[in-house]
Parts: C-alpha cells; sequence; structure tokens
C-alpha cells in the first residue's frame, strides 16, 4: 500500500463526523486531488469490468456457493494480512454498522446474486445491472448524505443509464431471463453498499474499508465453504482457477481499494458515473475471454456513454 495509506493505518482512525470545512474543501475542490480520485475510480472501474467473465470462468470448476465462498476467503486472507502488518486499530464501534451494509451488500450479496444469475445469464445480459448500478448509487447518496445533484446531472446521468439499458437489452434480444429476479436484487444490495462505503472511506482509507468489510465476513465464508464444496462438484480447470484468483484479489480487493479511495475524493455520485463504462468493458472483455460476439452499435453505445460520463463530471454535485 502506500505511503500515505500506511501512515493512516498507524494512527486511530476516530475522527469528527463531519470534517472541518477547510478540510473537506481541500479534499472536494483540488484539482489535483479531483484528477487522482477519478483515476482511482476509474482503476476500480477497469477491475470490476473484469468481474462477470471471470465469475463465467470460475463457474467452469466450482458451483456458485462454492465459488464466492472460496473468493471472500481469499480476498479476507489478503485483506486480513495488510490488516495485520500495518497494525491497524480495530474500527470504533459506530462505525460496524455502515461496514456491515458493506459486507452484505457489496462482498456477499452482489457477488452471490450475480454468480446465481450468470448460471442463466449471459455477461451481456447480466450487464444490465452494472448499466442501472451508476444511477441506483446515486440515488442511495442522495438520500443516505443529503446532498442533491443538480437537474443537469441527473439528466446526463438518465441519458447514460437510459443508453447502457437499451444497449444491453438489444444485446439480449430485449427479452428478460430467469437470472433477472437476482440481478436486480444485486443492483440495489451493491448500491446500498457502495453508499454506506464512500461514506467511511471519508473517515478511514479505502482500503481499510474494504478489508474490515471482508474481515467481517470470514467466519460465514468458510462455514459456506464447507457445506458448499461438499454439496457442489469440483472441477478443477485453468479457467476456472484463474476466474477464482481474479474476482478474489482483482475485483473484491484490488477494485473495492480503488473504488473506494476514489469515491472518498471526488463523491459517491460522482464516481458512480463513472459505472456507466462498465458494461462496455465487460462486453469486451466478453468477446476476448469467451468468444462472444459483439454488435456493430458497440462503437455509438461507447460514444453516447463517454458523453454522459463527460458531463457528469464537470457538473458540480
Amino acid at each position: 500500500m502506500e505511503a500515505q495509506d500506511s501512515a493512516t493505518a498507524t494512527a486511530s482512525i476516530a475522527v469528527p463526523a463531519t470534517p472541518p470545512a477547510s478540510h473537506t474543501a481541500a479534499r472536494t475542490e483540488s484539482p489535483a486531488g479531483s484528477r487522482r480520485g477519478t483515476l482511482l475510480a476509474s482503476l476500480g472501474v477497469a477491475a470490476f469490468s473484469l468481474t462477470f467473465p471471470s465469475t463465467a470462468w470460475g463457474l467452469e470448476s466450482f458451483g456458485p456457493w462454492s465459488l464466492v465462498a472460496l473468493r471472500t476467503i481469499l480476498a479476507a486472507a489478503i485483506a486480513g494480512v495488510f490488516l495485520l502488518a500495518l497494525r491497524v486499530p480495530v474500527p470504533e464501534r459506530r462505525h460496524w454498522g455502515s461496514l456491515l451494509v458493506v459486507a452484505g451488500g457489496v462482498v456477499v450479496g452482489f457477488p452471490l446474486l450475480t454468480t446465481l444469475a450468470l448460471r442463466t445469464s449471459t455477461t451481456s445480459h447480466a450487464a444490465v445491472v452494472v448499466g442501472l448500478l451508476p444511477l441506483t448509487t446515486a440515488a442511495f447518496a442522495a438520500v443516505r448524505t443529503g446532498r442533491r445533484p443538480s437537474r443537469t446531472f441527473w439528466g446526463a446521468a438518465l441519458a447514460g443509464a437510459a443508453a447502457v439499458v437499451a444497449f444491453t437489452l438489444g444485446e439480449s434480444g430485449g427479452s428478460l431471463s430467469a437470472g433477472d429476479p437476482y440481478l436486480f436484487g444485486a443492483l440495489l444490495v451493491c448500491a446500498a453498499g457502495y453508499t454506506e462505503g464512500g461514506r467511511l472511506a471519508r473517515l478511514m482509507p479505502g482500503w481499510q474499508v474494504a478489508g474490515w468489510a471482508l474481515v467481517l465476513c470470514l467466519p460465514l465464508a468458510l462455514a459456506g465453504a464447507v457445506v458448499a464444496l461438499m454439496a457442489e462438484p469440483v472441477r478443477p480447470t485453468a479457467h476456472g482457477l484463474v476466474g477464482l484468483a481474479w474476482v478474489a484479489a482483482g475485483s473484491t480487493f484490488f477494485g473495492l481499494y480503488v473504488w473506494y479511495r476514489g469515491m472518498a475524493s471526488i463523491g459517491i455520485a460522482r464516481a458512480s458515473q463513472l459505472q456507466l463504462a462498465q458494461p462496455l468493458l465487460t462486453l469486451v472483455w466478453s468477446v476476448l475471454l469467451l468468444s462472444e460476439q459483439l454488435s456493430p452499435a458497440a462503437p455509438l453505445a461507447a460514444v453516447a456513454v463517454l458523453v454522459c460520463i463527460t458531463v457528469t463530471q464537470r457538473t458540480s454535485t
């Protein structure tokens, strides 16, 4: 981890719930800080874009319950090593409620529900969830934090979401699949987890938010792995093991680390709109890694999404 995080890790994370005005202004108005926050959040989006193809690979070797349990165990082990090595103090009691929301929504809920959905849905169809996630996260953030984005922001966010949904539904033929209930449930729990994690990342380093959420889930994941591995067949393959490694180390640990740091810097609503690019990145990976077919409409959808992202990033939130 960076020296900044290492230094922060050795200090108490007990800070005022509302930072001084000067401190807040420095974090939210500095151009350099905004660019750095945008870069970190973008790295998170890039890591997340590989989640669905990697999950599809993982399902070649493991059942859905086994895959989710194992990815959580591995990611929690990585997080635990960093927490112990840097002697990070245990969060205050007032933070554990939010950490439980992050754990339930981002560490367990979203991975489990999307993995169950990918048994019957293609990765392109599952990208509908990611297409709607930025708008849902912005709505959760507005309610939870009391900050109200401008009408221009909402207009661009809605336009971007509509473009992504139209494109991904077109890719899947416009029909609903058996996995849709899982996908819509994943959308809601993940938006809640992102919002709470983004709030906590302003009080402690983002990797600690992800780390403690993972550690919270470790006992449940261990018990789940024992049961799931006895009930579901295991067929180790190169694809399956690589997929498991990525969803654990890449998506779950590294992705959440840079994502929450980015959200803490540029705000939950603005960071969430960067995810409008995630479905299109996922479709590219699906073509390269899963040999799925990509329609000629992809470049048009990419341009529309990038325009919407530009507007939301330039709009005051």
